[in-house]
C-alpha cells in the first residue's frame, strides 16, 4: 500500500488492537500517548483532514518532543512517547507501508540520568510501616508486606493465583513470576507469611476468583489498582509524615528490600534469584540486581572512619 493509498478510519485504534497481550495499564498508556500526538499532528498545516501517516515525520516528532519539553514534561516520559511513536510507526511500515522510515530512529534525546540508590530511609520505613498500621485492614497489610519483606514486583502481587500460594501456621512459599522467564519458588520471611494469611482468612476477597488479591471491576486486582492504593495510603500521612515519605513509590520498596537483604548477608546471586533477575537460561542476572543495590554517598560516609595505615 502507497502512502497516497486509502487507510483505514483509525489507524490508532487497529494499532491498539494488536497489543491485546499486553497489561490493561501499558495499553491505557499506548492510547493516551497516541491519541494526544496525533491530535496535535492535526494541527498543523495539512493536517485539517485528519491524522495521515505521511505527518510522521522526525521533525513532527522532534518538534513535539520539544514542545513537551517546554511544557515542564520529564526526560522519562518523554522518552517513553518517543518509544511509543517508534512502536507505532514501525507497525505502519512493517503491516501497511505506510511510511518509508521509522521517525523516532532519527530523533535522539538525552540520556537518562543514573538514578540515586533507592534505599528507604530509617524514618521512611518507621512513617510507612505506620500507615499500614492505621489503615487497619488485613489487604493493606498483606499487599505491603509481599513488598517490603519479599520484594515482589506489583506484576507479582497483582497476578499471584490462589494456587501458587502455600501457607501455614508456620511456614510459608509462593510461586512468582508473572513476567516472562521470571517464574520462581520462593519461602517468606514471618512479616510476609503472617499478614498474607491473615488476609486469606478474613474472607475480604471474591471467593470465586482464581488471584489472591481481588476487586469490585476485575477479577484481579490490577497494577493500577495497586499504585492507587499505595496513593491512598500515603495521602492519609500529616503534613510532617508526607515531607518524608513523598518522594516513596511502591516500587522502592522492592529495591528497599534488595538493600535489606545484602546488608543481612545475602549474595548477589541469592537476591537475583529471589527478585526474579533472572537471564533467558534461568541463571541469575547479577548485572540487574547491582544496579539495585548500587552504593550512595552516605553508605561510603561510614566506610571512611574504617581506613586504617
Amino acid at each position: 500500500m502507497s502512502l497516497d493509498s486509502a487507510i483505514p478510519d483509525d489507524l490508532v485504534a487497529a494499532y491498539l488492537e494488536t497489543l491485546q497481550t499486553k497489561a490493561a495499564s501499558t495499553i491505557d498508556v499506548y492510547q493516551r500517548i497516541l491519541h494526544q500526538f496525533t491530535d496535535w499532528l492535526t494541527t498543523r498545516p495539512g493536517g485539517q483532514d485528519g491524522f495521515q501517516p505521511a505527518q510522521l515525520t522526525a521533525t513532527a516528532l522532534d518538534t513535539y518532543l520539544k514542545q513537551r519539553e517546554a511544557a515542564g514534561i520529564s526526560l522519562s516520559h518523554r522518552t517513553r512517547i518517543k518509544t511509543v511513536v517508534g512502536t507505532f510507526a514501525g507497525w505502519l511500515i512493517e503491516e501497511h507501508g505506510l511510511l518509508r522510515r521509522n521517525p523516532a530512529r532519527q530523533v535522539t534525546l538525552p540520556p537518562q540520568p543514573a538514578l540515586a540508590p533507592r534505599k528507604l530511609t530509617n524514618d521512611q520505613r518507621d512513617v510507612l510501616r505506620e500507615l499500614i498500621e492505621r489503615a487497619d485492614t488485613p489487604r493493606s497489610a498483606a499487599i505491603f508486606a509481599l513488598g517490603y519483606w519479599v520484594g515482589c514486583r506489583v506484576s507479582d502481587i497483582a497476578h499471584l493465583r490462589m494456587e501458587h500460594t502455600h501457607l501455614t501456621r508456620k511456614t510459608g512459599w509462593l510461586h512468582v513470576g508473572y513476567k516472562g522467564g521470571k517464574a520462581r519458588d520462593i519461602d517468606l520471611h514471618n512479616e510476609a507469611r503472617r499478614p498474607l494469611l491473615a488476609y486469606l482468612d478474613c474472607g475480604g476477597r471474591d471467593p470465586d476468583s482464581p488471584y489472591v488479591f481481588t476487586s469490585q471491576r476485575h477479577a484481579r486486582l490490577t497494577e493500577a489498582g495497586i499504585h492507587h492504593w499505595f496513593r491512598q495510603i500515603k495521602a492519609r500521612a500529616t503534613k510532617f509524615e508526607w515531607e518524608i515519605i513523598a518522594p516513596v513509590r511502591f516500587h522502592d520498596l522492592r529495591h528497599d528490600f534488595a538493600h535489606r537483604a545484602r546488608a543481612a548477608g545475602w549474595s548477589l546471586e541469592e537476591l537475583a534469584y529471589y527478585l526474579g533477575h533472572l537471564t533467558r537460561k534461568g541463571t541469575p542476572a547479577i548485572q540487574t540486581t547491582v544496579r539495585y543495590t548500587q552504593v550512595s554517598r552516605d553508605d561510603l560516609k561510614a566506610r571512611i572512619a574504617d581506613l586504617r595505615d
